[in-house]
C-alpha cells in the first residue's frame, strides 16, 4: 500500500514509497518538493552562520588586537609600533579562528545526522535553526573593541553549529526522492545551503557600503540574521513534514561504518566538500596576506571573496546533474584533475589576475565535484541491497558520516595555509600539499569505481 495525502496524520507521513511512479506523480513529488524548498532556506542560513567568522575577521582591525600591513609602523600595539611580526601573528590567530568552527562543524554533523531519524526530519530543522541563536546572540553580547582572544574562540566555535545543518539537511531530502532524482534533489539542497557562505559575505558588503568601510560595526552584520533564522524555524515548523519510516534506521551508522565504501567516499568528499568550505572560509585571509598592496586592509578583500563562493555553490547542481548523466565516479574523477590543474595554476601565479582565476576555479571545481560525490552515495548502495529501505537506511547514514569527515577537510586547508604562511611567508607549501591530495583522491576514484573488472557503477 502506498500513502496519499490522507495518510499523513499531522506532520508525519506514515508510508512513502516514491520509487513507486503512481505515488510520486500523485503525491510525493509535491512533498518532497515542498520539504527541498524549506530545506534549503534553513541549511543556507545555517551555512551562513559557520562561515560568519570568515567575514567577521575582516572587520577585526587593531582595535580588536588584530594589526594589518597598514599598520606597520604607524600605530601602537601593546605599547610598541606595530611590526611584521605583530601582523604575521595576528594573522595566523584569524586563520585559527576560522579554523574553529570547521572543525566544530564537522563534529556536530555526526549528532545532527542521527537526530533526523530520531526526531524526525521537520522537528530536527525547526530545532538545529533556533540552535543558531546561541553563536549570534552571544557573539553580540561581546564582540567589542578590547574583547579576549580566547573569548572569540570560544564564539567562533558556537558558530560550528550551523555547518551541523547540512548533515541533517541532506540525510532528510535523501529519503524523499527517488534514487533517480537524487543527484538533482540533493545538489539543489547542497547547492543552496553552500549559498550561505556567500551570502553572508554580500550582506557583509552591504553592511559596509551602508556604514562605510573605516566604521562598519561588526555587530551589525550578526543583528541581521536573527530575524532570518527566527523566519526559518517558523517556515519549518509549517511547512514541512517528518518521514515515520526513518525511525527504522536503527544502528545504521555501525553498520555503515563497517562498510569499506564508507571511508573510500569520505576520504573523496573531504577532496572536494573540505576544499569548498575551507577555502571559503580562508579566502578572504590568503588575499589580504599574499597580496598585501592590492589589500592594504582586510575589508578591501571582501569585495572578491564572495566570488569563489557564488559561483562554486550555483555549479554543484550542476555536477548532480552530470553525475546523473555520465556517472559520479567519471564527473569526480574528471573534476579532481582539473582542481590537480587549477591548483597548480594558483601556485604558479604572479599577479593578482591568474591567481583569481585559479583560485575561482577551485571553487567551481569543487562544487561540482560536490554534487557528483553525494550522487555516488546512494548509487552505492541502490547495487549493494535489495530494498529501497535498506538502501536509504545505509546511504542516509554515510552521507552524514562523510558530510562530517568532509567539513573537517576546511579545518585541514586552514591549517595548511596557517602554517605554510608562518614558516614560509607565502601558501606555496599549501598548494602543494593540496596538489598531492588531489591526485590521491584521482587514483582512488579510478581504482575503486573505474578501472575494467570493477562490480559497481556509480
Amino acid at each position: 500500500m502506498t500513502a496519499t495525502l490522507e495518510q499523513v496524520q499531522g506532520t508525519w507521513v506514515q508510508e512513502w514509497d516514491p520509487e513507486n511512479p503512481a505515488f510520486w506523480e500523485s503525491t510525493g513529488k509535491r512533498i518532497a518538493r515542498r520539504n527541498l524548498i524549506v530545506s534549503i532556506a534553513a541549511e543556507h542560513i545555517g551555512f551562513s552562520i559557520w562561515s560568519l567568522w570568515s567575514v567577521l575577521v575582516l572587520f577585526l582591525g587593531i582595535r580588536y588586537g588584530f594589526p594589518g600591513p597598514a599598520n606597520i609602523g604607524k600605530a601602537l600595539f601593546h605599547g610598541h609600533l606595530v611590526t611584521k611580526a605583530d601582523v604575521a601573528h595576528a594573522a595566523a590567530d584569524k586563520f585559527l579562528l576560522i579554523s574553529v568552527p570547521a572543525a566544530i562543524g564537522s563534529l556536530v554533523r555526526l549528532p545532527y545526522t542521527f537526530a533526523v531519524a530520531r526526531v524526525g526530519g521537520r522537528n530536527w530543522t525547526v530545532i538545529s535553526a533556533l540552535l543558531l541563536l546561541v553563536p549570534l546572540l552571544t557573539t553580540y553580547a561581546v564582540l567589542k573593541p578590547g574583547v579576549a582572544f580566547g573569548t572569540l574562540l570560544v564564539c567562533a566555535g558556537l558558530a560550528g553549529v550551523g555547518g551541523g545543518n547540512f548533515a541533517s539537511s541532506m540525510t532528510n531530502i535523501n529519503a524523499f526522492y527517488p534514487d533517480r532524482l537524487k543527484g538533482r534533489a540533493l545538489g539543489l539542497n547542497a547547492g543552496g545551503g553552500n549559498l550561505g557562505v556567500a551570502a553572508v559575505q554580500l550582506v557583509a558588503l552591504a553592511v559596509i557600503a551602508w556604514q562605510g568601510k573605516l566604521t562598519a560595526n561588526p555587530r551589525t552584520l550578526i543583528a541581521i540574521y536573527v530575524p532570518l533564522v527566527l523566519l526559518a524555524a517558523t517556515a519549518a515548523w509549517f511547512l514541512m513534514d517528518n518521514l515515520a519510516g526513518m525511525r527504522n534506521a536503527k544502528r545504521a551508522m555501525r553498520d555503515v561504518c563497517k562498510d569499506p565504501h564508507t571511508w573510500v567516499m569520505s576520504f573523496l568528499y573531504v577532496g572536494t566538500f573540505g576544499s569548498f568550505i575551507g577555502f571559503g572560509f580562508a579566502f578572504g585571509q590568503v588575499l589580504t596576506v599574499q597580496f598585501k598592496a592590492d589589500f592594504p586592509t582586510p575589508l578591501d578583500a571582501a569585495y572578491l571573496t564572495f566570488l569563489g563562493p557564488f559561483i562554486g555553490s550555483l555549479i554543484r547542481p550542476v555536477g548532480g546533474l552530470l553525475a546523473d548523466r555520465l556517472g559520479g565516479a567519471r564527473v569526480t574523477a574528471t573534476t579532481f584533475v582539473l582542481m590537480a590543474a587549477a591548483a597548480t595554476v594558483v601556485l604558479e601565479a604572479h599577479t593578482l589576475g591568474v591567481y583569481l582565476i585559479g583560485f575561482v576555479a577551485l571553487f567551481t571545481l569543487s562544487g561540482i565535484g560536490n554534487g557528483s560525490t553525494y550522487k555516488m552515495i546512494p548509487a552505492i548502495f541502490a547495487q549493494r541491497t535489495s530494498t529501497f529501505a535498506e538502501a536509504r537506511r545505509l546511504s542516509g547514514a554515510l552521507i552524514g558520516l562523510a558530510g562530517a569527515i568532509g567539513a573537517f577537510g576546511g579545518v585541514l586547508v586552514n591549517i595548511a595555509f596557517r602554517q605554510s604562511f608562518l614558516h614560509t611567508g607565502s601558501a606555496h607549501g599549501a598548494y602543494v600539499a593540496f596538489i598531492g591530495f588531489y591526485l590521491a583522491c584521482l587514483v582512488l576514484t579510478w581504482a575503486v569505481y573505474l578501472r575494467p573488472g570493477r562490480t559497481l557503477r556509480v
